[in-house]
C-alpha cells in the first residue's frame, strides 16, 4: 500500500510569500486523515510549519504517520523551506515519539494554570507598580535583543530571529504601554526594581482566551531570593483582574529553572515545539 499527500484545497498564497494548504492523507487514494502545511509568518517563508497532522483511528500504528510526516517534509523542501517546526500536544505519547525518531528536537514549550478563585499574596516587602514610559523605552530595547539571541542560541539563523523579534513587538505592543490589555509591571524592594513581568490577554485557540505572560525577568545580582515567583504570583493577581481564569506561558526548554519554578506553582505543558533542520 502507498501513503501520499493529496491537496485538499488550492494553494493559499500571501503578500509577504508564505503559502499554506491542507491535505489529505490518503493510501492508495483512499483519505485516512489530513495535514495541514505553511511557512512560518513570523520567521518567514524559509521556515515550514507541520500542522494538524491526523490519522483516523482505523488506520493508526501502520506508518501512516510517519509516511505523512516525510512527505509533508518534501513538500515544505519543495516551497523552498529550509527548516520545520512542529507543536505536539504533550498528551500525544505516540506523536512526541514519532517527532523524536524522525529528528525533531524539541526546543520549548506551551505551558498553562487553572487559577484559582483567591490568588496568593505577595510576600512581605515586595511591593508592585505599573512601569513607567522610560523604563519601557529602555526595556524594549533589551526585551527585542534577548528574545532574538534566545532563538540565535537555538540554532535559528540570526537574520531570521530578529525579524522573529521584532514582528512579535509589533504584533503584540503596537501602542505600547497604551496597547489594550498589556500590563508590565515592575517589583521594587527597598524602593529598588528588581525584575518585571509582561502579562496580557490572548486567545489561546477559538473561544478560548486567557492570560499569558510573554516576559518575565528578575535582576541578575537578585535571583534566587524569591522574587521570581512572586512576579509570577502578581502575574496570577493581574489576570484574575482582567477576568481570566487560565494563564499560559512559553519558556524554552534549556530553561530548566524556570521550568521548575512553573511546575511547582502548578501550570502543566500543553505543548511540545520541536524543530528539524531540512537537508
Amino acid at each position: 500500500m502507498t501513503t501520499t499527500l493529496r491537496p485538499s484545497e488550492p494553494l493559499q498564497r500571501s503578500a509577504d510569500g508564505g503559502r499554506s494548504r491542507t491535505y489529505d492523507i490518503c493510501v492508495n487514494s483512499r483519505r485516512v486523515g489530513s495535514v495541514r502545511l505553511a511557512t512560518d509568518p513570523q520567521f518567514g517563508a524559509v521556515v515550514g510549519l507541520i500542522e494538524r497532522l491526523w490519522v483516523d483511528e482505523p488506520d493508526r500504528g501502520r506508518g501512516r504517520g510517519t509516511v505523512a510526516a516525510l512527505a509533508a517534509e518534501e513538500v515544505l523542501r519543495g516551497w523552498g523551506c529550509s527548516d520545520v517546526r512542529i507543536s505536539v500536544p504533550a498528551e500525544a505519547t505516540a506523536a512526541l515519539g514519532l517527532a523524536r525518531a524522525l529528528g525533531y528536537t524539541e526546543r520549548s514549550r506551551n505551558m498553562l494554570k487553572e487559577l484559582a478563585a483567591q490568588t496568593p499574596a505577595l510576600p512581605p516587602g515586595i511591593a508592585v507598580r505599573s512601569m513607567t514610559e522610560e523604563e519601557f523605552t529602555a526595556w524594549e530595547v533589551r526585551a527585542r535583543e534577548a528574545f532574538a539571541q534566545d532563538w540565535i542560541d537555538r540554532g535559528v539563523p540570526e537574520a531570521q530571529a530578529r525579524a522573529k523579534a521584532e514582528a512579535s513587538h509589533r504584533e503584540l505592543l503596537p501602542r505600547g504601554l497604551a496597547g489594550p490589555g498589556t500590563a508590565i509591571h515592575v517589583a521594587l524592594v527597598g524602593g529598588e526594581v528588581v525584575g518585571h513581568v509582561w502579562t496580557a490577554v490572548r486567545e489561546l485557540e477559538p473561544g478560548v482566551s486567557a492570560g499569558y505572560v510573554y516576559d518575565i525577568e528578575v535582576g541578575a545580582e537578585r535571583r534566587g531570593q524569591g522574587y521570581g515567583r512572586a512576579l509570577m504570583l502578581l502575574a496570577e493577581r493581574v489576570t484574575r483582574e482582567a477576568g481570566e481564569t487560565l494563564l499560559g506561558l512559553h519558556v524554552f526548554t534549556g530553561n530548566t529553572p524556570a521550568i521548575r519554578l512553573y511546575e511547582s506553582l502548578g501550570y502543566r505543558t500543553t505543548y511540545v515545539n520541536s524543530a528539524k533542520r531540512l537537508l
